[in-house]
């Protein structure tokens, strides 16, 4: 499915493999303005396609001096100064701009993690012409450092220790910040981000929930033909609700909604899930009892990746039968199937550094999303994909989906497989767990 039309106004971030990443975006978002991240080694086609206001280097564990440290593309430095792009480099991102520009960066005598104060050196853009000799507390993470800048840079700010804790090129408009400010123990981090992007970048606080709603409807309408017809996998969950509310307010009817009982369900889920699905959402939905059928096939299964892989593909074999009995009934088979994958779901399932992609290290497969195998006859569409959990549940509301449900503990696709060290058919593991 296509993605929604990027706002004039997106901040956009490359990622090189920070801890951080996710929380430098949901930062941004919490002020109103649209930010979404891609890999730090995309080509610069692919980066000026979102036409961004502000493009953010982030922090990673990677020195600059590796062999095989990640970077901009050519050319990204000269795009962003002829279109009046704003540069910020977090961290790794600072040394970065600091090499490429032709400044020195070495490996720190000693190394700065955790909670440091730094000294704002006289007038600067990124912290305000009035903060000259403000000290404030930051937090730290970096073995090398900036000691020499490249020309027309000026440093802004120094650590307790002496090191370059910011710079910037006013001419240029490119900044940088050796310390974390997204995160809490940098206290006035997100003072120094609002005055960034509202009064050093011109960015306009005009990014709504209630517009990326619509813009999604468009995009489902655009992709959904009139007469194509729709399955949604719901498993009880906000996300998979939500996403089926919305589109089913974009086509209506055409939209054929499946809960699959896969045997791995928490105590009466079934019931409990399928109540609220007719008498308060009154969305369409046929239950299908299939747990034989899954805990058949994890039989003997220890791994949990190799798990999920099994209840991935289990999964959509049900849902290419049940669009074969839609398709009897309704002359046409359906084409799309709708998910509720979201944003981190999509980032947390990237390769790890070194091969080829640049965002952090692969902790596992997400269900909607490296579950999935290559040969699906089904298209997805995934109107959630470039949200978090807290918009979501903010979209829902919008949707008039029950608060209570909205309130729900999250839980996995994979259920109570994933939640059993070892055979989920031995013994009574699963009753146990319920």
């Amino acid at each position: 499915m296509e993605t929604p039309t990027m706002k004039p106004d997106t901040v956009l971030i490359l990622d090189y493999g920070s801890q951080y990443t996710h929380l430098i975006t949901r930062r941004i978002r919490s002020l109103n303005v649209f930010s979404l991240v891609i890999s730090g080694t995309s080509s610069l086609k692919s980066i000026t396609s979102y036409n961004p206001r502000v493009v953010i280097l982030s922090g990673g564990p990677h020195s600059v001096h590796a062999l095989d440290a990640p970077s901009f593309p050519e050319g990204f430095i000269e795009w962003a100064e002829s279109n009046g792009v704003s540069v910020l480099g977090i961290c790794y991102g600072l040394q970065l701009i600091v090499q490429k520009l032709g400044g020195v960066v070495v490996e720190g005598e000693s190394k700065e993690y955790g909670k440091m104060e730094i000294e704002v050196k006289g007038k600067s853009e990124i912290f305000g012409s009035e903060s000259g000799g403000e000290k404030q507390m930051v937090w730290m993470s970096h073995g090398d450092e900036a000691v020499k800048l490249p020309e027309g840079f000026e440093v802004v700010a120094q650590s307790a220790q002496g090191a370059v804790a910011a710079l910037e090129s006013r001419k240029k408009k490119i900044y940088g910040l050796q310390y974390h400010p997204e995160v809490t123990h940098s206290p006035k981090g997100m003072e120094t981000l609002r005055h960034f992007l509202f009064d050093v970048c011109g960015v306009s606080a005009d990014w709504k929930m209630e517009d990326l709603m619509e813009e999604e409807i468009k995009v489902i309408n655009k992709t959904v033909a009139s007469d194509e017809h729709v399955i949604c996998a719901l498993s009880g969950g906000v996300d998979s609700t939500v996403a089926a509310t919305l589109v089913h307010k974009a086509i209506g009817d055409r939209l054929h909604c499946i809960f699959v009982d896969n045997g791995l369900l928490r105590y009466k889920e079934q019931e409990r899930v399928m109540d609220t699905f007719e008498r308060d959402l009154h969305l369409p939905v046929t239950c299908v009892d299939a747990s034989e059928r899954f805990l058949s096939e994890l039989k003997g299964v220890v791994d949990p990746e190799t798990k999920r892989k099994i209840i991935g593909r289990e999964f959509i074999n049900i849902f290419d039968q049940f669009a074969q009995e839609l398709e009897k009934k309704h002359g046409k088979k359906p084409a799309f199937l709708v998910q509720g994958t979201l944003y981190p779901d999509v980032i947390e399932s990237c390769p790890p550094p070194g091969t080829d992609r640049t965002h952090s290290h692969t902790i596992k497969s997400h269900h909607n999303v490296g579950g999935l195998p290559k040969d699906m006859k089904l298209k997805l569409i995934e109107p959630l994909k470039l949200l978090f959990k807290d918009e979501v549940r903010e979209l829902g509301r919008i949707l008039n989906v029950p608060v209570g449900f909205l309130k729900r503990h999250p839980f996995p696709g994979p259920g109570l497989a994933v939640r059993v060290l070892g055979d989920v058919t031995q013994g009574n593991a699963l009753e146990v767990l319920r």
